[in-house]
């Protein structure tokens, strides 16, 4: 699919690493809040070669670091919905952690109300409390010590890296404009998705609380589950065989529409 300017858009905005001959279905992951699709390199090499997955590069970083970040999750989630609402192909799952779950919640929601119910075969939420649990959090705001301060508490970046002003020189903008994004987004508190949910969180996550997460099963009428890891926000990093153990067990059923 190319735009008006022969822009390849879904080489643009997806990142495939592996290939998976054998897939029967395709899973889109969506980074946490200053991530990158690399963070899901592991996942895709743990899903080969049954799933088909692609992990979404948000504007502002890595290949696309010259490109302006989105502080609007709304217009972030219509941009990747204009990709994916195509994808007919495979069975279609999504999966996202933190920022990114709230974003996969919001273009599962434009996918089965443009598309139609089915488009999206389960929805993978992790890292983040239910969009109906809205706390005010104002990360965005503070100073580059403030927003260390977050990084160290999330304990999802190696503490080396927090004394490379180079590098805190790339991270710290786009982490700020990611919980900008994020912090100022005001979802519907009451979607309601008919796609089943599964939600996954670590038992010691400062940003989540297990009733929090719990909370997700009012947003569907398909059906939900939950998975509680040992560990704090970044829980996965610790986990992967599981979590990928866990979304092939849920997408067996699955069969090709090819």
């Amino acid at each position: 699919m190319t735009d008006h300017s022969g822009t390849n858009v879904e080489a643009l905005w997806l990142r495939r690493f592996h290939s998976s001959p054998g897939d029967r279905a395709r899973l889109v992951c969506f980074p946490h809040a200053g991530g990158s699709a690399s963070q899901f390199f592991p996942l895709s090499k743990a899903l080969t070669p049954t799933v088909d997955m692609r992990a979404v590069q948000y504007p502002g970083r890595q290949d696309r670091r010259n490109e302006p970040c989105v502080e609007d999750l709304g217009e972030l989630a219509a941009e990747i919905f204009d990709v994916l609402q195509k994808w007919t192909d495979l069975p279609l799952a999504l999966f996202g952690h933190s920022m990114g779950a709230v974003l996969a919640c919001e273009v599962a929601a434009r996918l089965e109300e443009a598309v139609g119910p089915g488009s999206v075969t389960r929805l993978f939420v992790s890292g983040r409390r239910a969009p109906s649990c809205r706390r005010i959090e104002n990360v965005h705001a503070l100073d580059d010590e403030g927003l260390k301060a977050e990084i160290r508490l999330l304990n999802g970046t190696a503490p080396e890296l927090l004394h490379d002003e180079e590098v805190l020189a790339m991270i710290l903008p786009v982490l700020r404009s990611d919980y900008r994004a994020i912090e100022t987004h005001h979802g519907d508190p009451a979607v309601r998705l008919t796609c089943p949910i599964t939600i996954l969180t670590g038992d010691d996550d400062p940003h989540v609380s297990l009733e929090e997460a719990r909370r997700w099963s009012r947003h569907t009428t398909g059906g939900s589950d939950l998975m509680v890891f040992p560990g704090g926000h970044f829980y996965l990093d610790d986990h992967v065989q599981e979590i990928a153990d866990l979304i092939s067990d849920a997408l067996r059923g699955v069969r090709s529409s090819r």
